[in-house]
């Protein structure tokens, strides 16, 4: 008996994907192909205005049924055509949460916000409540869940925002610069709770400028630069590249020392993201 070959699909999976916005003179998105994998944690990176927002949008079904334009290629989440799959029924697979998330806050209050998203798919009320009262205790909304989300800080809006989205339970969770109004230790406090889902099985896409925070937790990290991908791979190796550095995206401090080192003629055994990693390195290399 020939046994045939299973063919196991990405999770997402991007085929020469382009899209301009109606009324935009440039794409977006320009041949995008990359593919996603269960577990993975990825960083998107790039300047301003490169593409990231955009690639975010197409793995929910945003863009195309809601952001309108040229579209080219193809989107598979979970095997299925972002094209020709409704954003609510995309919901449930690829969670979004926004680069402001006062857009996506709707209700009176954060309980009935969290409950927003299941009750909109006719989701079991017992259920809703259980995931309700399991994400205000995971994310520290106790004294805040009977609270208008727009009378709180950009920190509480953020929690929130990741609350409602995990209560879809989506097997991908996108976040798009979700530290970006933070101080240091509310973006502290978001990037150790996506941080935790990863080791927890979720897949997380992670677009986001502090490095320093988020490199040493990634599996992955995709530079992108005028709607295209230039460079995708271990953050190691990347963040390490010329093409890095070159391209100016906020590589961390301790990456930077390890290219002046090496330019200088001192070199380490491994490519550091972090302080502790770069001091663990020089100490080893005073030894020998």
């Amino acid at each position: 008996m020939i046994l045939e070959e299973v063919r196991v699909m990405p999770l997402v999976e991007f085929s020469e994907f382009s899209f301009k916005y109606l009324g935009s003179e440039s794409l977006a998105l320009d041949k995008v192909s990359m593919k996603i994998e269960r577990g993975e944690y990825i960083i998107i990176t790039g300047p301003s205005g490169c593409g990231k927002t955009s690639l975010c949008r197409a793995m929910n079904g945003l863009v195309p049924h809601f952001h309108r334009g040229y579209i080219a290629g193809h989107v598979y989440v979970n095997g299925k055509d972002t094209r020709e799959s409704k954003v609510s029924d995309l919901a449930t697979v690829a969670g979004l949460v926004f680069q402001n998330p006062a857009n996506q806050l709707v209700t009176l209050n954060v309980e009935k916000e969290i409950a927003f998203g299941p009750e909109n798919l006719g989701i079991d009320p017992s259920i809703i409540r259980t995931r309700i009262e399991k994400l205000i205790h995971r994310l520290g909304l106790e004294n805040l869940r009977d609270k208008h989300p727009h009378e709180m800080s950009g920190g509480e809006q953020q929690r929130v925002a990741l609350a409602a989205t995990l209560a879809l339970e989506p097997t991908i969770l996108i976040a798009d610069e979700p530290t970006s109004n933070l101080d240091p230790k509310n973006a502290e406090l978001i990037l150790d709770i996506l941080s935790d889902l990863n080791r927890q099985g979720m897949t997380i896409l992670l677009v986001e400028h502090r490095l320093d925070l988020v490199a040493r937790d990634a599996s992955r990290v995709i530079v992108m630069d005028e709607g295209r991908i230039i460079a995708d791979g271990a953050p190691y190796a990347v963040l390490s590249s010329d093409l890095a550095a070159e391209i100016g995206i906020g590589i961390p401090k301790a990456t930077q020392i390890y290219r002046r080192l090496k330019a200088g003629g001192i070199h380490l055994d491994e490519v550091p993201l972090t302080g502790d990693e770069l001091a663990k390195l020089v100490q080893e290399a005073i030894r020998q």
